[in-house]
């Protein structure tokens, strides 16, 4: 697999299976920090920060990331934390644009 912060996520409208729990597996490695999540139908990472500034600094970083790719996470924040978590909501479930939106949120 190719470094997944180069590559550029694909508009999904459905109409392709979301990622087996084997599949999934085999792209964890590459986003440390990551965990799969309900029944593998997600991945979930938590950060800390020192502030509520500094998370919320982190999650506009994101915003930007997820605009130019045209995936977009969803995630809770507050005073020094967010929690971000990734799935392809028209699949209900993984694609490879989550594991690459997670690899570019790690470079933040």
């Amino acid at each position: 697999m190719s470094d997944l912060a180069s590559k550029k996520c694909v508009p999904c409208e459905g109409g392709v299976e979301p990622f087996t729990k084997s599949q999934a597996e085999q792209y964890l490695p590459q986003v440390p920090g990551w965990e799969l999540e309900d029944r593998h139908q997600k991945i979930e990472r938590k950060f800390k920060f020192k502030n509520f500034a500094e998370a919320l600094e982190f999650v506009n970083k994101i915003g930007v990331i997820a605009e130019s790719e045209s995936h977009h996470p969803d995630i809770e924040f507050g005073w020094g934390y967010a929690e971000v978590e990734l799935s392809t909501h028209a699949i209900k479930g993984l694609s490879e644009n989550d594991f690459i939106l997670a690899a570019k949120i790690n470079k933040i």
